[in-house]
């Protein structure tokens, strides 16, 4: 069946379908323990608060729902991956309505993200950046029709999708100040009104909890994160370095990308015109949050780990695709939707063949069995009676036990010790 625009839905359902069907079921099958991340949320869910050591609540709220509903079914956590992905999918699909007259460049503007890892590879580890994934891409197709239209609702959904998108990861911030400059030339084109403002009413309302949980723990997120970048270091060079590997490793992530659109585009001939509104949103949304993140990088001289920019190509095939649209040669099509497939087939199959393959991989480690023996354990100690209702230790161990163990207690940090503990918190140390 030939693609054209009367079966265009059609090709994008069954994509997206078997996107969430593939993604879902090669993890199952191949892993024997969810991943690090994954376990590190239901951690948290086990004794959800407004803000965690590492985060904010956001990915352990979905996953605490999805337990609830679930329980220890490992797939149900790969699901939520996908359900995150496919959201994306479906939002940037309906975003791209609003940019092309020829409806097949919504769906290419589609099918060019699974040449990005970021959305197919790295997915079935639920963690935030994967969380963050559909709050990123809500809010700027929100936004987007808040400026276009001027609706109290699309204004509302900014602010509720923002919200929950800043209560997913701080990087969030980013793509807020790229929001902030489109805001400011709305402003200078007297194409904006106060309506807009009614935004801030959900986004404090979800966050606010959030605002005062961090300022009762010192920042510790903050703190955290700033750790991760490795900000402690004085290194005057690394103002250098580390922004040049950060650059350095987001072309290597993005070849797939555009070798795709090679298969497109007839000639790579550019003429930009600044004063279209849709170009320059475009613009913003897809450059300013990345260029934001190389400056802190060469500001700050902090490093950039690459998983931290999961949402930030969301519309890079949307913006590919409306700067080449007059180059683009749809009789090359099919040459487009074979590299695709390639690709599309390819990513799981490396997946699966890397979980089977290697075997001393997080997703290996002995969850299930581990809390058997721990259960064991505390059936044949005398020091406590009781259900187990806690266990302390790390993230990893502790929160491993937190999920399997069917009492499902309820996770603290502890950085040393594994302690199994009764409701009085009365302990027993286990490891």
């Amino acid at each position: 069946m030939p693609l054209n625009e009367k079966n265009l839905k059609s090709f994008f359902y069954i994509f997206i379908t078997t996107h969430l069907i593939v993604w879902t079921l090669i993890p199952t099958l191949t892993n024997n323990n969810l991943p690090l991340d994954t376990i590190e949320a239901l951690a948290w869910g086990s004794n959800l608060d407004w803000g965690f050591n590492k985060h904010p609540p956001m990915s352990a709220f979905l996953v605490e729902i999805i337990y609830q509903i679930f329980g220890t079914k490992d797939w149900a956590y790969y699901l939520l991956s996908q359900i995150c992905v496919i959201v994306s999918f479906f939002a940037v699909f309906k975003f791209a309505d609003d940019f092309f007259e020829n409806k097949i460049f919504c769906l290419i503007s589609v099918l060019l993200l699974e040449g990005i890892y970021f959305y197919n590879f790295t997915t079935p580890e639920f963690n935030v950046n994967v969380c963050l994934i559909p709050f990123w891409v809500l809010t700027v197709l929100y936004f987007w029709k808040g400026f276009k239209e001027n609706k109290v609702i699309d204004w509302l959904l900014v602010g509720l999708f923002a919200g929950f998108g800043l209560l997913s990861k701080y990087l969030f911030i980013y793509l807020g100040l790229a929001m902030d400059i489109f805001f400011i030339y709305m402003i200078y084109k007297k194409k904006i009104n106060l309506k807009c403002l009614i935004s801030f009413i959900p986004f404090l309302i979800i966050f606010l909890p959030h605002l005062i949980w961090l300022t009762e723990n010192n920042y510790i997120t903050v703190t955290y994160g700033l750790h991760r970048t490795g900000a402690e270091d004085p290194n005057i060079f690394n103002h250098i370095k580390h922004p040049l590997i950060f650059l350095g490793k987001q072309i290597v992530i993005l070849i797939p990308f555009f070798l795709m659109t090679l298969f497109l585009i007839s000639k790579l001939k550019v003429k930009l015109n600044f004063k279209d509104n849709k170009l320059f949103f475009l613009l913003v949304i897809n450059i300013i949050p990345i260029a934001l993140v190389f400056l802190t990088s060469m500001i700050m001289g902090v490093k950039i780990r690459t998983m931290w920019m999961t949402p930030f190509y969301s519309f890079l095939g949307v913006l590919l695709i409306y700067v080449f649209q007059s180059q683009i040669n749809l009789e090359k099509l099919q040459g487009f939707i074979s590299v695709f497939l390639v690709l599309f087939i390819f990513s799981p199959f490396a997946y699966a063949y890397i979980s089977i393959t290697k075997t001393d991989k997080r997703t290996d480690y002995p969850g299930r069995m581990e809390a058997e023996k721990v259960k064991l354990f505390y059936e044949n100690q005398n020091q406590i009676t009781g259900e187990i209702t806690f266990v302390k230790g790390n993230e990893w161990l502790a929160g491993n036990l937190s999920y399997h163990l069917e009492e499902r207690p309820k996770w603290i940090y502890d950085p040393d010790n594994i302690f199994i503990c009764n409701k009085d918190l009365e302990c027993v140390k286990y490891k």
